[in-house]
């Protein structure tokens, strides 16, 4: 598959050595344009639609991070490429795809894009279209604490699960149930009756999932109609439930 990119870095050598680099050892991706700001980048998006961003952390009149701020929906990739790892947290919070420094190592460089063709590749296999998970949901019952003793669920029934802290909302097909128990703890009681952790807050019922849509980490949409976003992290997980 080939790759459409951007790249973003206020020090045109910097641009330069990566743009060759791609351009020798990474022949898949098209570079559509290059940017030395904040404002420059976003001007760039108005017209563009890359699948990666390859972009450098410090530039003048705001960073990376003021960027992505300014761009909420978006279905592009990121990887950083920066000469300062203590970004690292920074990067992971604003859902970067992979984390490059510099001097930028080829083995590196080529295992970033090679990461984000697999992903994109999902994606667009994905994208719009019905889906069937590759295991069928084992049908049974799941016991949930009562003040009074226990009530049993249908598993089946279950749609997702949201962490409320130390609780958790268990949403079902007709109402929800608040649990004193954390989603860890049904994450680990669920993880073999086909249930996915895509989100810190989330565990989804991967059976009622129809619809997958591009985004920072991309977001599913369940047989409900409710849409829950998936963090970056979980992503690729939860695309291999439908290879």
């Amino acid at each position: 598959m080939n790759l459409t990119a951007i790249i973003v870095d206020d020090e045109a050598n910097s641009r330069v050595i990566l743009r060759n680099y791609l351009g020798k050892y990474c022949p898949s991706v098209k570079v559509l344009g290059e940017a030395a700001s904040v404002k420059e980048t976003l001007t760039l998006l108005e017209s563009h639609n890359p699948d990666v961003l390859f972009l450098d952390v410090e530039m003048p009149y705001g960073n990376a991070f003021d960027l992505l701020e300014q761009v909420p929906d978006r279905t592009f990739e990121i990887v950083f490429v920066t000469a300062y790892d203590h970004y690292a947290v920074e990067a992971l919070n604003a859902q970067a795809t992979y984390y490059l420094l510099k001097p930028i190592a080829i083995d590196d460089l080529i295992k970033a894009v090679t990461h984000v063709t697999h992903i994109k590749e999902r994606e667009n296999a994905l994208q719009d279209t019905v889906l069937v998970p590759k295991a069928n949901l084992v049908e049974g019952k799941i016991t949930i604490p009562q003040q009074d003793g226990f009530e049993v669920l249908e598993i089946a029934n279950i749609l997702y699960c949201e962490a409320d802290d130390n609780y958790t909302k268990i949403y079902l097909e007709k109402g929800q149930k608040l649990v004193s128990k954390t989603l860890k703890y049904f994450e680990e009681s669920l993880k073999e009756q086909g249930f996915a952790r895509i989100h810190k807050s989330h565990l989804v019922n991967v059976s009622r999932i129809v619809r997958y849509r591009k985004g920072k980490g991309g977001s599913i949409v369940l047989s409900s109609g409710k849409e829950l976003a998936v963090s970056s992290s979980k992503k690729g997980a939860l695309l291999d439930y439908f290879k």
